[in-house]
């Protein structure tokens, strides 16, 4: 995937990254993580993790590296309930 020279500072982000193979399949597995944007200098990007919906994780400082990258699209905030 083609990533950009800069993201804004605050942009909230979705990031699929590659996991691991299937061991019955053989499939690449996925993991996604979804987030505000800290930094992103091309080769790391680090990205507060939002807690989970239902309270079951809190957030999380993520750093990922731009080869474990497979998807990085915007996503809109979550309705305030």
């Amino acid at each position: 995937m083609h990533l950009p020279d800069s993201i804004p500072t605050g942009t909230r982000i979705m990031v699929r990254l590659f996991d691991s193979h299937d061991p019955v399949t053989g499939r690449q597995c996925y993991r996604d993580l979804v987030g505000h944007v800290r930094s992103w200098d091309g080769t790391v990007l680090c990205l507060t993790r939002d807690a989970s919906a239902n309270g079951s994780r809190p957030a999380q400082v993520v750093s990922v590296e731009a080869r474990d990258i497979a998807v990085l699209k915007p996503v809109p905030e979550r309705p305030w309930r």
